[in-house]
């Protein structure tokens, strides 16, 4: 992956993202009868991206504009902020993603969208921006989940991979244990009751003095830090084997941080940092490994902001050996919220015939399935 950054005046990080490999073969291929091409948008948080995805696996361009920036004097993600931002941006997204593919609007078949779950307002500037364009091209509009692109950003770089499999997702909003059952078909089998994995990242991130974004700062000092420096809890729900807890992790992690202020101890972060990294990592690993087992998979799959994470990674490649089981991540720029994920998932919704109509809305809480649960009132 060969990755351009660019800090535009406002702070905004402009990132263009390209397959070598797929360099090479655009120069010597073009579209053959068959192939489908779909212009694919993402504007859920604060990435506005773009991109072409050509049948489901091979990205011609994929390009970024990211906030963090902008979001890390407020601590976290400001939704008016990214709102605006995704408004001014976009076009210009756009129309770099289809230059860079090489392609016009013309060439597309079908444009593909994120339309959630995810911040509302953010959501509505990507569903507008991708309604106007099929309407104009008469283009059929596809509507993606966005959890169901991160995990179909693991068949961009692994094109031995099919379902079944599992996947565990893991990011800012989300944890969630899922059985892969087929394209777009899911069942989830786990998920958080409280705080996601990424969420109690940027907690405790801010907690110790690291600041925003907590996962990549968490990550970094987890590093220097010893993982057994404290021993924090690792929850386990009886009812329900899978599901996650991060809530008492945290609030385990913040108040060692007030005895310690009070008592007037000196806070060595990197070991709060890798101790706290450590009882994340091992809970995640544990119930994935262990539904692989149950449930008779033998491929597992990670994938979202926190499948990034080097201590998950490693510890998760580990364990799959250990247990003879096929490990799959995408690199670290697509576990991040991209428009080639999204493109990927779209793909094979437009293979089974799925077409959205132009009264398609953004649904801010958009369920994965029908088995997803919704805790603390979060309807």
């Amino acid at each position: 992956m060969e990755i351009k950054k660019n800090v535009e005046d406002d702070g905004v990080i402009f990132m263009s993202i390209k397959d070598n490999k797929v360099e090479e073969a655009k120069e010597s291929t073009s579209k053959k009868d068959g192939d489908v091409t779909i212009l694919a948008i993402e504007s859920s948080c604060d990435e506005t991206a773009a991109a072409v995805v050509r049948n489901g696996r091979e990205v011609l361009s994929n390009i970024i504009s990211s906030q963090i920036a902008l979001h890390t004097i407020y601590g976290g993600v400001v939704p008016e902020i990214a709102s605006r931002k995704h408004v001014e941006k976009m076009n210009g997204c756009i129309k770099t993603a289809l230059s860079e593919a090489g392609v016009t609007l013309d060439d597309i078949d079908a444009v593909a969208v994120t339309y959630g779950p995810g911040l509302v307002g953010a959501l509505l500037v990507g569903v507008s921006e991708a309604k106007a364009i099929a309407f104009a091209t008469g283009k059929p509009l596809i509507g993606v989940h966005h959890i169901e692109g991160h995990i179909s950003a693991n068949f961009i770089e692994n094109k031995d991979l099919e379902p079944p499999f599992v996947c565990l997702v893991v990011s800012g909003g989300h944890s969630h244990l899922v059985v892969v059952k087929d394209y777009g078909e899911y069942e989830i089998i786990g998920q958080t009751r409280d705080d996601a994995a990424g969420e109690a990242f940027d907690k405790v991130a801010r907690a110790i003095g690291l600041g925003y974004p907590g996962g990549p700062k968490i990550d970094k000092a987890a590093k220097e830090g010893n993982p057994d420096a404290f021993t924090f809890p690792q929850a386990k729900i009886d009812d329900a084997e899978y599901d996650f807890s991060f809530s008492g992790l945290k609030s385990s992690v913040l108040n060692y941080i007030n005895q310690a202020k009070m008592q007037g101890q000196e806070l060595n972060q990197a070991d709060v940092a890798a101790s706290f990294q450590k009882a994340v990592v091992e809970v995640l690993v544990s119930h994935a490994i262990k539904a692989c087992k149950e449930y008779g998979y033998n491929k597992l799959a990670i994938a979202g902001g926190v499948a990034s994470n080097s201590g998950l990674r490693e510890l998760m490649e580990k364990e799959c050996e250990a247990n003879k089981i096929s490990f799959y991540r995408p690199s670290p720029v697509l576990c991040t919220d991209n428009a080639a994920m999204i493109g990927a998932a779209a793909y094979y919704e437009y293979q089974k015939g799925v077409r959205f109509g132009l009264d398609m809305n953004a649904v801010p809480n958009l369920p994965l399935g029908d088995r997803e649960r919704r805790f603390h009132g979060r309807q």
